[in-house]
């Protein structure tokens, strides 16, 4: 009778463990597009997630509906009161960022509620003022911008990579205390959060993406080498979250492995930073339709029809 080597016993729990994360992470993916219509009745009629599983779905898709419900109610009173507000995300690559400014922003008017994620700087930029091109995508009244990162990509990946010099470096942690206390004293509010992972949860969530053939773009050759210069990265964190944590503008850490909880803390806690109420909306009634004998409706060209093949 053939026994397996004792010794391969800690590879194949930990080959196993790694797979059920990996699905995981592919059912998360999933769940970004059934947040938009999904129900009780789609939860009970699903065989895949055991019991448990089901109730913890349930519970969490309650709450962020919930959460959801009351980032309307802040929005509506941005707009009532002309409030400014400015959220900036920050974290490693594959922290949950993007996820968590996505609920955020799902139910709200994009007019209202605007998401800045620039590119690298082009070659006319690299000569501005380093805030400048920021600058250009700060709200006006009655406006929220969320940061997909922001300026502090000279704390981060800029001063990991070596993309700026030891002065320039220097200079940002000179000026951007000035430059936040500067907004917030011309009536902008600045919520700054860092999204933590840790090294173990980061290599689950990079190699999820190798493997899953939609979300291999989100893999660039600067995150993969993001990975490998983990340490720096941590250093680097280290010295922007304590000299750039002010008063007016402090830092909010949020625990991200579990990305379902850090979205619902996350939402939860911007809630709680902003004095917002809700506002009173006057009734809405739907007007009758008006008719006229002499309309005909003119036939559409067949020839202009999408096929319906579903």
């Amino acid at each position: 009778m053939n026994q397996e080597d004792p010794r391969s016993l800690p590879d194949t729990l930990e080959e196993a463990e790694r797979q059920r994360r990996f699905r995981e992470d592919i059912i998360d993916s999933y769940d970004e597009e059934l947040e938009m219509e999904i129900d009780d009745r789609i939860l009970d009629g699903d065989d895949a997630y055991s019991d448990e599983s089901r109730a913890a779905r349930k519970q969490y898709f309650r709450e962020l509906f919930r959460l959801q419900g009351e980032l309307v109610k802040l929005q509506d009173w941005i707009v009532n009161t002309g409030h400014r507000l400015v959220v900036i995300f920050e974290g490693r690559d594959a922290a949950g960022k993007g996820g968590a400014i996505k609920r955020v922003t799902q139910r709200l008017n994009p007019r209202v509620c605007r998401v800045a994620a620039l590119p690298a700087p082009n070659n006319r930029e690299r000569t501005q003022w380093y805030f400048q091109r920021y600058v250009a995508h700060l709200p006006a009244g009655g406006e929220m911008v969320l940061f997909d990162r922001s300026w502090y990509n000279r704390a981060g990946v800029e001063r990991v990579m070596n993309f700026c010099t030891d002065e320039e470096y220097e200079e940002f942690f000179r000026s951007v205390p000035e430059f936040e206390k500067m907004l917030v004293r011309s009536g902008v509010q600045i919520i700054k959060y860092w999204f933590s992972i840790t090294d173990e949860e980061q290599e689950v969530r990079f190699k999820a993406r190798i493997e899953d053939p939609l979300k291999q773009w989100k893999l660039s050759p600067m995150d993969l080498e993001s990975r490998r210069r983990w340490e720096a990265y941590t250093q680097a964190k280290e010295v922007m979250l304590q000299r750039s944590h002010i008063p007016e503008a402090p830092w909010w850490v949020v625990q991200a492995v579990d990305k379902k909880r850090a979205r619902l803390n996350c939402i939860h806690h911007l809630l709680s930073q902003v004095p917002y109420k809700e506002v009173d909306h006057p009734s809405v009634v739907l007007p009758g339709r008006e008719h006229h004998a002499d309309y005909l409706r003119q036939p559409v060209p067949g020839n202009m029809i999408v096929p319906e093949l579903y």
